[in-house]
């Protein structure tokens, strides 16, 4: 209800500074002590290894910087995915680089992995309670070739292992030029089978195991997901998160702002996030859980993810244009026992 009548305000602002803003309206009743929500009912979940309170999670690209985790932890999320965030500051790029696209529920983003690097994020995490499930989605910095790519990669997941319990390896945005290259067989494959070899190394310093799990991009055509998941299952990867952004503008076509160089999320990108899922369930074949997100709107949207072999599911787009309120709606909206998955 309060976001409800909160939303009219945040739409009549630029959406990057409207996104500050509602991130500040959270944390400022958890400081005041005033926060009150009722949380989901417990659904718990476990999955690669870990115990999640539910199987709804935020998605990456919310909270950047990790700035605000007991806020949006307090919300109901049996998880969250902060970041992406890179090994040194970076601005992103040019605003304006968010835009909405109210009649389609829809955004475009274009912002480029604006991170404020890894000691700022580390600190930040650090002071958070933690008390939910967190995934750390990474990425390499702009300027740095692929070739060095996992020099990147690899320096994000020794300094986030001792407070992660998941990596999420951004081989997908369409914001970093270049970036998807990295999701090609033998370079995905290559980076895999390097991160795999520091994991097992940091497993014996830290004593704990840190899950890896690569976000794919819902652009892949067939034979791509199958390379995936074959890469993935070949390297020993924990999970995959289906699907980033999409560089497609079915279902926006002509509305203003769908011209926007960027990637396209919310409502128009439910049918690829939902091809893509179910073709790596088929895939996997019950080996290694998959992570659904990409056009979740609803509690209906979030069943449908499930009942076609996601293991969890993740919100963003959603929360802009229905607020707080989706998450207990997904939540309540997960059967228990994972059913059958639907190839």
């Amino acid at each position: 209800m309060l976001y409800a009548l909160a939303r009219p305000l945040l739409f009549a602002l630029e959406p990057e500074t409207a996104h500050a803003l509602a991130l500040g309206l959270a944390d400022a009743p958890l400081r005041l002590g005033l926060l009150r929500v009722v949380r989901p009912p417990e659904r718990p979940v476990l999955a690669m290894g870990l115990r999640f309170r539910n199987p709804v999670g935020l998605a990456a690209g919310l909270d950047k910087d990790a700035e605000h985790v007991d806020a949006l932890a307090a919300l109901g999320f049996g998880f969250l995915e902060l970041g992406g965030v890179t090994p040194r500051p970076q601005p992103g790029n040019p605003k304006p680089r968010l835009f909405r696209i109210p009649q389609a529920r829809a955004l475009v983003n274009r912002m480029g992995l604006n991170s404020a690097g890894l000691d700022a994020f580390v600190e930040n995490l650090r002071r958070a309670r933690r008390d939910v499930v967190i995934g750390v989605n990474i990425g390499k910095n702009g300027d740095t070739p692929n070739e060095r790519a996992g020099d990147d990669y690899e320096r994000c997941l020794e300094a986030l292992y001792p407070y992660a319990d998941y990596v999420s390896i951004n081989v997908s945005s369409p914001n970093t030029p270049g970036l998807r290259e990295l999701q090609s067989p033998e370079a995905l494959a290559a980076l895999l089978a390097r991160l795999g070899a520091s994991r097992a190394r940091l497993r014996d310093r830290y004593g704990r195991d840190v899950k890896l799990v690569p976000k794919i991009s819902p652009d892949l055509d067939a034979e791509g997901v199958r390379a995936v998941a074959d890469v993935v299952r070949r390297t020993g990867m924990d999970g995959v998160i289906a699907t980033n952004t999409t560089v497609s503008r079915e279902g926006v076509e002509g509305l203003p702002n769908a011209s926007e160089r960027g990637g396209l999320s919310g409502a128009p990108l439910r049918p690829r996030a939902l091809a893509v899922l179910r073709a790596l369930v088929a895939h996997l074949a019950g080996e290694i859980p998959v992570i659904g997100v990409g056009g979740i709107m609803s509690g209906a949207d979030a069943a449908e993810r499930f009942a076609a072999g996601a293991t969890l599911v993740q919100l963003y787009t959603g929360l802009v244009y229905r607020g707080p309120a989706l998450v207990a709606e997904c939540v309540r909206a997960y059967p228990g026992e994972r059913p059958r998955a639907v190839a």
